[in-house]
């Protein structure tokens, strides 16, 4: 390790030849840079880069935050290889480049430098490796020891990959409800036929043979609609979600994204050290850092959104399997009435081709559903969860907001009348874009909730379904029939049971939902606008 570049400070008294060894000593123990161990020690920071300035010869620097590298030139480098290397470029013309460095004298960095810029002529700035570390950071747009993926556009690029995600689950959901749709045309199409074919066995050809041909053919007509609007809806809805999500951390951690495509991963990094005192100093950040600690918020909100979403949509496509388990169930009802009632003679083959075909699609109906039931379970615990939670009000406006001091109000952030809009005004804008994310969470919440309510109502309408097919056959045939009154009472009580249960879905959602003000009477929200004293701030109600 070289001495000489410390020699100004011995020579000027600062320190003396004795603690410079032990420091060295202990730069080797501890791994740690001997400016770090000598600012410790009490050695004034500009003292040491005088000396290193002399030593290399060159002008010394120290970290800005308004210093930073083009966005350009960021491109083509690796920030975790720069921070090891301990050297940047600020600025690269097409031969000459300006670099902050710690140690110039090193050749082998000089080649590297010239190679990865392409450049011929280097002019070189000391500067102290934190510093270096710093300003590589604030240049990639990153909090103190937060990896690139932390940057605003890093960021960005995540939440807008899940923005796509949300579209495409949007899509999801309003491809099931045409599906929903055509099932209902389906069923309205049966009904006619299975009329027309009910007056045909029972009066044979006759005086209503003009309207049962009207009325059959108007019911195939509908049937081959509804199975149009349908079949879209059954090939996308065998597309399974993940709905799998990581646990934001309020800028402790970074959403990322890889593999990105039409199949992207979302992942979130580890605890990155210092992140949370960062954070506690909130009125202490400069308002770069603020910005950069909310796009991570935005990004972490964004994520719950895509999850409710999802939540929402396995539910959707829950309420679609139920539809369709319905129309089967109708289908099962009609095959036995028509068997029952009619004997057995060749129309026996269609009464046997309805009550097999409502079996495979009340199956597959409930199929669907089970993946619905484990998505309402979750997305409701995630609502409630959501509710204990801190939120983006609890780190800025940490209570109480106002504090009275004479005749003088100190606002959280800062805010006076003196200060112009500039760069608070910046911040305050990002600030106001994270509060209405916050809103968008919340109203998102309201949205699964609601979601699982009429998922709950879907629960109720299949279990009436089920019981009126049950009731019906046992009003109408009687009991006769140690078999049938058995399955007669089988379907009565497995209706009564999914209408319960549809009951506990429902009931719990009608509470929470009444919670919200966005189902009733009136709200007023403070509309900041960080340009102005707080108290000056208008007010929007609804």
């Amino acid at each position: 390790m070289p001495t000489g570049k410390f020699k100004r400070l011995i020579e000027n008294n600062i320190i003396t030849q004795d603690i410079l060894n032990d420091s060295i000593e202990q730069a080797r123990r501890t791994a740690k840079y001997i400016e770090e161990l000598l600012i410790e020690k009490g050695v004034p920071k500009h003292e040491i880069l005088f000396s290193m300035s002399e030593y290399y010869g060159c002008p010394f620097t120290e970290y800005n935050e308004g210093v930073a590298a083009s966005y350009f030139i960021t491109l083509r480098l690796d920030m975790e290889r720069h921070k090891k290397a301990l050297w940047f470029p600020l600025t690269v013309n097409e031969k000459t480049a300006k670099v902050i460095i710690y140690d110039p004298a090193e050749p082998s960095l000089t080649k590297d430098i010239k190679r990865t810029l392409g450049v011929e002529t280097i002019e070189f700035l000391i500067a102290l490796p934190s510093d270096i570390i710093r300003t590589i950071e604030n240049s990639f747009d990153v909090n103190p020891n937060f990896p690139a993926g932390g940057g605003r556009t890093a960021l960005a690029k995540v939440r807008t990959y899940l923005a796509d995600r949300r579209s495409y689950m949007a899509y999801y959901r309003t491809s099931l409800a045409r599906g929903r749709t055509g099932l209902a045309f389906l069923r309205t199409g049966i009904s006619f036929i299975v009329i027309s074919l009910t007056l045909l066995r029972v009066f044979g050809i006759g005086y209503l043979t003009i309207l049962e041909t009207v009325l059959f053919i108007a019911g195939a007509i509908m049937v081959m609609d509804g199975v149009k609007w349908h079949m879209p809806a059954r090939n996308i809805g065998k597309t399974m979600l993940d709905c799998l999500a990581t646990e934001s951390t309020w800028g402790t951690t970074v959403l990322e994204v890889s593999n990105p495509g039409e199949s992207p991963v979302f992942n979130r990094t580890g605890h990155i050290n210092g992140a949370e005192t960062t954070r506690s100093q909130w009125e202490n950040l400069s308002p770069v850092m603020r910005r950069r600690f909310l796009a991570s918020d935005r990004t972490d909100m964004a994520e719950e959104r895509t999850i409710l979403a999802c939540y929402r949509t396995i539910m959707a496509r829950a309420r679609t399997g139920l539809a369709f388990a319905r129309t089967g169930i109708a289908f099962i009802g009609l095959g036995i009435v028509f068997l029952r009632q009619f004997h057995i003679g060749p129309w026996a083959i269609f009464d046997l081709a309805l009550i097999l075909t409502g079996i495979i699609m009340a199956a597959e109906g409930f199929y669907w559903y089970l993946p619905g039931r484990a998505a309402g379970i979750k997305g409701f615990e995630t609502v409630k969860k959501a509710g204990g939670k801190q939120t983006i009000w609890d780190f800025v406006f940490p209570l109480p907001v106002f504090k009275h001091s004479g005749s003088e109000y100190a606002t959280i952030p800062p805010v006076k009348p003196s200060h112009a809009p500039g760069i608070w005004a910046t911040t305050g804008l990002a600030l106001e874009r994270t509060l209405l994310a916050d809103r968008r969470n919340v109203m998102a919440r309201l949205r699964t909730v609601m979601a699982r309510s009429r998922t709950g109502l879907a629960f109720i309408r299949t279990g009436m379904s089920i019981s009126s097919v049950g009731i019906g056959l046992m009003m109408y045939f009687g009991l006769d029939f140690m078999a049938w009154d058995i399955f007669n009472i089988a379907l009565i009580s497995s209706g009564v049971i999914s209408i319960a249960d549809g009951l506990y879905w429902y009931l719990p959602s009608e509470r929470i939902k009444k919670m919200f003000p966005y189902c009733f009477g009136e709200m007023e929200i403070t509309v900041p606008d960080y340009g102005t004293p707080a108290r000056y701030w208008k007010k929007i109600i609804f």
